[in-house]
């Protein structure tokens, strides 16, 4: 407890980190402002019937923050950069001169890596946006729009996209922790009071023992969430001795901390954004005059919104994307290249290609046992929403799968700029 009051002092004391803390509050409250401001086809609207019961729309309304059910200018959230970011490390896998640009060419190889990430968000801003309000409008959510409508508020919520992606990188870069996330995570957390109000209305005396076994489920969550983060493996590093005129450097045994949830809550992430976009372009097909394509588009979209289709997808998506970023984020050559550079070792290991082979085979086993535990929970709330028949519930365990990731990483980072302080 005074370890953590002393941390609390030097926090508030902290006059660059406290300017970063306030920077990421007002940023978030800048986005939350924008969130509620209405498109021009929002007028008149009806979305609420549609946003119940469909997993699709529900998703992404909670990426966005209930951009969407506000139908805002913010009503793609930070879809459309996910989905550019997903893209983008995709071709740095198949595409040697990305891989090169990213990984090798430094800071200005990075910044130009950036560049085509916040052209291709434009891009898919406008398909996204097109997309969803032809959709929307189908259904009857909003009124039918001409063509110049359809276009203007097109552009609208396209540019709301990008800005708040610029909001997103600014947070990252001036503040603290990741600013996508944060962003999502910022969403989420406005909505809870509106869900705690909507199920004190509905509280039930006989409902007691469900709600008093969610509250123990979703303890258990944080608890398995929170252990699964900070597990690590460490791998023991010797610096060999090394003497140099009259003084003596090297051999000090220290470890490399190789974490199990190396990619964090950034698999969920791109799992529901890869997961809503077929979705999306189904149930829009499944609404054209064409009655081969509408009977095709029907039954597609009932097999992928069946619970145990759905859950198989997005447990498989979680499992691969885990595996994914934790590649894209972990390169074994390059730690291996590094500790041979600096004169260590790992102990019984040749240096070189033997010591990154060595290093990928743990980082796989390890990956394996995070992967396979973040991809139950994933599904977990599926499995109550097929038991206990309550579409909320899938969107509940989503949301606190990814607030606690998300506290657990500012956390860790905050944690670390007071340590900084203190060296």
């Amino acid at each position: 407890m005074d370890d953590f009051l002393y941390k609390i002092k030097l926090l508030v004391n902290d006059t660059n980190l406290r300017k970063k803390l306030l920077f990421v509050l007002a940023s978030l409250v800048i986005f939350r402002f924008l969130s509620n401001i209405p498109i021009p086809a929002a007028v008149g609207s009806n979305l609420e019937s549609l946003l119940q019961g469909n997993n699709m729309l529900g998703f992404m309304n909670l990426l966005t923050g209930g951009g969407l059910s506000a139908i805002s200018i913010m009503m793609l959230g930070v879809g459309p950069y996910i989905t550019s970011s997903i893209i983008m490390q995709l071709l740095t896998v198949m595409s040697a001169k990305l891989k090169a640009l990213y990984h090798e060419e430094g800071e200005a190889g990075k910044k130009k890596f950036t560049q085509i990430s916040r052209k291709l968000t434009i891009v898919l801003a406008l398909l996204q946006g097109f997309g969803l309000i032809l959709y929307l409008q189908t259904q009857g959510a909003i009124t039918s729009l001409s063509l110049f409508e359809i276009l203007t508020n097109v552009i609208i919520v396209a540019a709301g996209s990008v800005l708040l992606m610029w909001i997103g990188e600014l947070i990252t870069e001036f503040g603290i922790g990741n600013g996508v996330s944060l962003i999502i995570f910022a969403g989420i957390v406005s909505g809870v009071p509106a869900k705690l109000s909507q199920l004190s209305a509905m509280f039930l005396t006989k409902d007691i023992p469900l709600y008093l076994g969610f509250v123990v489920l979703a303890v258990l969550i944080i608890a398995g969430v929170v252990i699964m983060t900070e597990a690590e493996r460490p791998v023991p590093v010797t610096y060999a001795k090394q003497i140099r005129g009259q003084r003596s450097t090297g051999g000090v045994s220290t470890y490399l901390p190789l974490r199990i949830s190396q990619a964090g809550v950034m698999p969920i992430i791109f799992a529901l954004s890869l997961l809503m976009f077929p979705q999306m372009v189904i149930n829009f097909l499944s609404k054209t005059s064409n009655e081969s394509v509408q009977l095709i588009a029907t039954k597609v979209g009932a097999f992928l919104n069946d619970t145990l289709v759905s859950s198989i997808i997005y447990f498989v998506l979680v499992f691969a994307f885990t595996f994914f970023y934790t590649a894209v984020t972990f390169d074994p050559d390059a730690v291996a290249t590094n500790l041979q550079k600096n004169g260590a070792f790992i102990p019984g290991i040749r240096p070189g290609k033997s010591t990154s082979e060595y290093i990928a085979k743990i980082l796989t086993r390890i990956t394996l046992v995070g992967a396979i535990f973040l991809s139950l929970v994933a599904i977990l709330p599926f499995i109550l929403q097929a038991v206990l028949k309550n579409p909320a519930m899938a969107l509940g365990g989503t949301a606190l799968l990814i607030v606690v990731s998300v506290v657990i990483d500012l956390v860790k980072k905050i944690e670390a700029q007071l340590s900084m302080r203190e060296y």
